[in-house]
């Protein structure tokens, strides 16, 4: 196991989002601490190692300035890398961005030269982790991408690069057996918290979700008429839209959003729909006022039993990677294999890839070991390496040098660089892809802006011990309407060396989630987006903190959790690029959400452009690993064609 240990932090030891001691015996940043070498690739300092990093992650300082710099029109005077020249550069250091490399060599040879730059100070893309160390011991959690969903239903593409990758699902399925039963078995329950703000007090329902909905709605802070109603909403087999078919009552639902459903054609009581306002965060990371009723119908929400309606036949349906949220056969999707968690989400997949591309860069030879493998982050970007990954690299402008060649200019510790390939892969996310590369056609540049990425948070808390989830009965909590809509304890999942915390005295990572939209102004859900990022990124990590100790204190204070004495490290990962946009009949044309139209921007947006090509999960308008793996062949097989 990696003996890399940092300094222990406390709540006065953040300053401005993030951790004073960074690097150990320095007072300076780790981009003022690397020195630049003549051939244009950063020297970084021994002690190099971000996952370690606290405070203000994800979209961090240092990530995002250039970038946004470029998009308001500034340009770079630049100087040649030094580096000679590439086979492949990939803008992108994520999983589609380090699958396209593995691909690209995989069917060019082992001496096939790949630069892979990215604009953050670690690799991953959005599957990065965070690592705390506490008394002597490691404890992780996912930074973004939390799961492999649904593996079973991976493409052969995807499944097997996993497979050679290492990671085995039986073996892993066959130690972990208990990972979703664990806490249950303790007799530990979901809760939902009320909040005061939203519900005029402050109440925890424990087993909320494993109650009947008259005895767990009984003991929330609803008043009488939205109580009644709450149980008429699940009980009643009322048709709300007698006289039409099948087909008219699915289109009148894909018309309408949840919130108008209810609210107009049940007519609950408003509070009624607060209990829905976070249910879809983790898939669309806006309210029910805009995602269309047939989602809910579809995915099993109540108030649609008594209409006349049927299922989508799984052939009607998009099966694209890893489904599309809203629009894929439930029946598919959960049979086989359940979802794969591991420790440090989907960057133990990352890690699999840096140390199959880069010889000497991560240690282990196996699934099991690499969770608590060494990385050496010096190794990432060395001359006598055939793939490099060249970090805190935000890349400006790619374009073509006559027919055999393509220029890429990035800026590094403030200086602008250009380097020469055969080929590139856009690895980055779409709505960036028009100001990197001017060149593209009008069509295309519009295609790609249409999907907006969604704002989102995931954030871990390094609890002293969790004895005050236990003696409250939760391992986990929902609050539909407060800043953090989950709180709960990280998956007890085992992998090689590393064991989840499994007895109540010892510490532990407790996961929260934040999502920002802007719910009430009857705008649609690329314009929330836009309106939450702005809100995301005007939040500051103080207040980030205060509104997980005040929430933390509000659920567990009862049961004696101190916010000062138990939280003992903090890491808040905010994305305001998180999920890929995914169609929906609500505000997108109907098409594009049931069906493989090449009509979709995801598919106008990703064509090759000469050697050019496009590989991420936007490409595919699903917000899945498999996705992005799927993306990244395609892109690679594209620029075969182009030889």
């Amino acid at each position: 196991m990696k003996k890399t240990k940092i300094p222990q932090i406390t709540r006065r030891d953040f300053l401005n989002g993030c951790a004073i001691s960074v690097v150990a015996g320095s007072g300076l940043s780790p981009l003022q601490l690397m020195a630049q070498d003549q051939s244009g690739a950063p020297v970084l300092p021994p002690d190099y190692y971000p996952p370690t990093r606290q405070g203000l992650r994800g979209s961090h300082e240092g990530s995002f300035e250039f970038g946004h710099a470029m998009r308001d029109g500034q340009t770079w005077r630049s100087v040649e890398a030094g580096d000679g020249h590439y086979d492949l550069v990939v803008v992108g250091g994520g999983i589609s961005g380090l699958a396209a490399a593995y691909f690209y060599r995989k069917q060019h040879g082992q001496r096939s030269r790949i630069l892979i730059l990215d604009n953050h100070d670690d690799f991953g893309g959005h599957a990065k982790r965070n690592e705390f160390w506490y008394e002597g011991r490691m404890f992780l959690v996912n930074g973004g991408t939390l799961n492999v969903e649904a593996p079973s239903q991976y493409s052969t593409i995807a499944a097997g690069l996993l497979w050679e990758l290492g990671i085995d699902r039986g073996r892993y399925f066959e130690k972990n057996r208990d990972m979703f039963s664990f806490y249950r078995d303790m007799g530990l329950k979901d809760g939902r918290f009320f909040d005061r703000e939203s519900f005029g007090q402050d109440k925890l329902v424990v087993g909320y979700s494993n109650m009947p909905i008259a005895e767990a709605i009984a003991q929330s802070p609803l008043n009488d008429q939205a109580q009644q109603d709450v149980i008429r909403l699940y009980e009643s087999k009322e048709n709300y839209f007698p006289g039409l078919g099948a087909d008219e009552t699915r289109q009148r639902l894909m018309q309408m959003s949840y919130k108008d459903y209810l609210l107009n054609v049940v007519k609950v009581h408003a509070d009624v729909v607060k209990l829905f306002h976070s249910s879809y965060y983790g898939s669309f990371v806006v309210s029910p006022d805009a995602i269309p009723a047939i989602y809910y119908r579809d995915e099993g929400f109540p108030g649609f039993a008594g209409l006349n309606l049927e299922d989508l036949a799984p052939e009607v349906l998009v099966n694209e990677p890893g489904g599309v949220h809203g629009r894929e056969n439930l029946e598919r999707a959960s049979s086989g294999d359940p979802d794969m968690y591991f420790p440090d989400g989907n960057a133990t997949i990352t890690r699999l890839l840096v140390r199959s591309l880069i010889a000497g860069a991560v240690t282990g030879i196996d699934m099991e070991d690499i969770v608590t493998a060494a990385v050496d982050y010096s190794q990432l970007d060395r001359s006598d390496r055939n793939c490099r990954i060249r970090l805190n690299s935000t890349v400006a402008n790619v374009q073509h040098q006559g027919d055999d060649q393509v220029l890429t200019q990035y800026i590094n510790n403030g200086q602008a660089y250009t380097v020469t390939s055969d080929a590139v892969v856009m690895a980055c996310w779409n709505t960036v892809i028009p100001y990197i590369c001017p060149e593209l056609p009008a069509t295309q540049k519009e295609a790609l802006s249409y999907g907006i990425k969604s704002p989102l948070v995931y954030g871990g808390a390094l609890l002293r011990n969790w004895q005050a989830f236990v003696d409250t009965g939760i391992s986990r909590v929902s609050a539909p309407t407060s800043f953090y809509s989950s709180l709960g304890l990280q998956a007890s999942v085992t992998m090689g060396d590393y064991q989840a915390p499994r007895n109540p005295e010892e510490p532990i990572v407790m996961r929260f989630s934040a999502y920002f939209d802007a719910p009430g102004q009857n705008l649609s859900r690329r314009d929330q987006h836009l309106l939450g990022r702005n809100m995301m990124l005007n939040t500051s990590f103080d207040s980030f903190e205060e509104k997980l100790r005040d929430q933390m204190m509000r659920v567990l204070g009862p049961a004696g959790f101190d916010d000062e004495r138990d939280i003992v490290g903090l890491t808040v990962n905010r994305w305001p690029h998180g999920y890929s946009y995914s169609y929906n009949p609500l505000h997108d044309p109907d098409e594009w959400a049931y069906t493989a139209t090449d009509e979709r921007p995801c598919v106008v947006g990703r064509q090759r452009h000469g050697r050019i090509a496009i590989a991420n999960a936007d490409a595919a308008a699903s917000p899945h690993t498999d996705a992005s793996i799927n993306e990244a062949y395609r892109a690679v097989n594209e620029l075969l064609s182009n030889r």
